[in-house]
């Protein structure tokens, strides 16, 4: 018979979790393969204390009850804790639902017990299922690579063991499994794949399991492959991080969509084939905006393209300040501090537009004045231009992305901006011969 504890000895030492000081929690169902789990690791590992998490989905009634009692009963004979949380009636009665519900369970128990070493009891049946369910849903070669033996803090030494293995092994062992009676209920997915399928794959290869694992090795295998390509791609197309557009779109069409793929998986964003191609095409369409599009992915992450640049961006949160200035002195709005104060003596070196300080004559204007973002109807006479024009203009002359434009702040003296703060200056308050004010607008990071 297969040696299940060698097997969980090699899978400790080769992810160096055979440190006696870790503490090891175990999904704990009860059935064939958790408690198999759960007797090898006491066996191979025990001086680690281990802790049996098992959630009461409640759906049984009375067996499952039952259940979380002989889980209970078997954690005390082997000399293992038990701790068991009854499942929200909030969630739905589907398998999603439940899934999401035990690995929310899982992570919790991980913050309340100090551990993050969580052993599931996946087997090599059921990364045969998987690879089947998401051939059936439709999935590229990223979702042949199966069940993965470690994600996250999730561990699962049970990957290449048979369920008839771990059903030998409790046999010899007399250990006294549950038997979840609505595992046999083909309505359910999995069930129906495990009942129905394999078996008639086995009927045209009796090593079908062995072969469907087989694929999942070898797609992992060719995922690395294409992750270290598209690693060259990624930095041969970006500068400073940031994917420059032209050098995209000269990419072939299924490198451009993988790379999208990738945005959404590395940002655990759900993703389907149409989302991906709407992304695509959302570029596609916008690579020639000079001020650019932005398209939402979720509420808080958008996607901005131009024809300069593709990037996520996240929307500010952060409330806008106002100020308003009637005298010279130093005005704070939160941790934003505006500074206005007289300034008559030569100027040796004028700052850059984009600098947070500029060297004013403001002797033609009322000292009334507004710091604020953009509103219809705003004007500017651009320095060095003579004549005024729309504020959408000059913005979009800076080459402005669109979804930076309202967060911009503006000294104005009514609708004529004055001061794009580190954009540039009106033509009507430059410096002839000397200043009159020197204006400072700043970020205080310490507050």
């Amino acid at each position: 018979m297969y040696n299940i504890e060698n097997t969980i000895k090699s899978f400790l030492k080769q992810y160096k979790l055979n440190d006696k000081k870790l503490t090891y929690l175990i999904g704990f169902s009860g059935g064939y393969d958790s408690m198999c789990l759960l007797h090898v690791l006491k066996k191979a590992a025990p001086k680690n204390k281990i802790i049996a998490l098992h959630l009461n989905h409640k759906w049984r009634g009375v067996e499952s009850d039952r259940e979380e009692l002989n889980c209970k009963n078997f954690c005390m004979q082997i000399g293992v804790d038990f701790y068991c949380e009854n499942i929200s009636t909030d969630v739905a009665h589907t398998e999603t639902a439940a899934r999401e519900a035990r690995y929310d369970f899982f992570k919790k128990c991980g913050e309340k017990f100090n551990s993050d070493v969580i052993f599931t009891a996946h087997n090599k049946n059921d990364n045969a299922e998987t690879l089947i369910y998401r051939i059936c849903k439709g999935t590229g070669i990223s979702g042949l690579q199966g069940i993965s033996s470690k994600r996250d803090i999730f561990y699962r030494p049970l990957l290449t063991v048979t369920r008839e293995d771990i059903e030998k092994y409790c046999k010899k062992n007399k250990l006294n499994p549950n038997n979840d009676s609505s595992n046999t209920d083909v309505k359910y997915k999995r069930n129906y794949i495990r009942a129905k399928v394999l078996p008639v794959l086995g009927k045209i290869n009796p090593s079908a399991i062995d072969m469907i694992n087989s694929l999942s090795e070898i797609s992992r295998q060719e995922c690395k492959i294409i992750d270290e390509y598209l690693f060259f791609v990624q930095e041969k197309i970006s500068e400073d991080g940031v994917i420059q557009t032209k050098k995209f779109l000269k990419q072939s069409d299924a490198v451009q969509k993988k790379l999208i793929y990738n945005m959404f998986i590395n940002n655990k964003l759900d993703y389907d084939r149409e989302k991906i191609q709407n992304i695509y095409d959302f570029i596609v369409k916008n690579s020639i905006s000079k001020s650019g599009k932005t398209c939402s992915l979720t509420n808080d992450l958008w996607i901005f393209v131009s024809d300069k640049i593709i990037k996520l961006i996240t929307p500010s949160n952060e409330q806008t300040p106002y100020f308003h200035i009637t005298k010279e002195g130093i005005y704070q709005n939160g941790n934003y501090i505006f500074e206005i104060e007289k300034f008559v003596k030569p100027v040796k070196k004028y700052p850059k537009d984009t600098d947070d300080t500029a060297y004013v004559d403001l002797s033609r204007f009322n000292f009334d004045f507004e710091i604020r973002t953009r509103q219809d109807g705003d004007i500017i006479c651009p320095f060095g231009l003579e004549g005024t024009q729309k504020l959408k203009k000059y913005l979009n002359s800076k080459k402005i992305p669109n979804h930076e434009k309202d967060n911009l702040l503006f000294l104005v003296s009514g609708k004529e901006i004055l001061w794009a703060i580190n954009l540039g200056i009106s033509d009507k308050i430059k410096v002839v011969k000397h200043p009159t004010h020197r204006l400072k607008f700043y970020k205080n990071e310490r507050e």
